[in-house]
């Protein structure tokens, strides 16, 4: 995994480049590693990994938390297709507080993100036939779950494709009032 320079990241995101080789006998890539990650002053305990699959083009999936103190560090890689991916800072003490950064991440360009604590986290999928790799610092927890509405005006994700679907859970999430703070990482 090596760090790429991105001038535009909210503080706290990287994405990494994974390291691939391939010959005769087909490829090999590194998703994780935990002295690349120490070697960029990351410390990313992996309690919990998520293999997720979807079929169509389209497809919103997110905006997703977990709630101090169980909130969550990600690293993020798409293993087959492409997706546009996104990540809302959430940071009440942040500069960036409530901003959103996205990148695509393909099985071409093997380009993982890390999302902080802190973030909601989603994707739309730009192919058909995706699947995503999630390391997660922590195990997920049900109570603690929460999650933004994709759909949000004062978020404003320019998702790049029509919506084809989207979960009635992720659509109904309330959007955005002047009552949320944000939470304090």
């Amino acid at each position: 995994m090596n760090n790429s320079a991105n001038k535009y990241l909210l503080n706290g995101i990287k994405i990494f480049d994974r390291s691939f080789f391939s010959d005769e006998r087909g490829s090999f890539s590194k998703f994780f590693s935990a002295k690349s990650l120490l070697d960029s002053g990351i410390d990313f305990p992996v309690s919990q990994i998520n293999h997720s699959i979807t079929p169509l083009a389209g497809t919103v999936r997110g905006m997703h938390f977990q709630k101090p103190p169980h909130n969550e560090k990600k690293l993020i890689s798409c293993i087959k297709g492409e997706i546009f991916d996104v990540a809302v800072d959430l940071r009440s003490d942040s500069d960036t507080f409530l901003q959103y950064f996205s990148v695509e991440l393909s099985a071409e360009n093997k380009k993982t993100i890390l999302v902080p604590e802190g973030f909601a986290h989603g994707f739309q999928t730009l192919s058909d036939d995706c699947e995503l790799l999630y390391a997660h610092s922590k195990e997920y927890i049900t109570n603690s779950e929460g999650g933004l509405n994709p759909l949000d005006p004062f978020l404003n994700i320019k998702w790049p494709l029509a919506i084809s679907k989207i979960s009635d859970r992720d659509q109904n999430h309330e959007f955005i009032s002047n009552q949320f703070k944000g939470f304090m990482i």
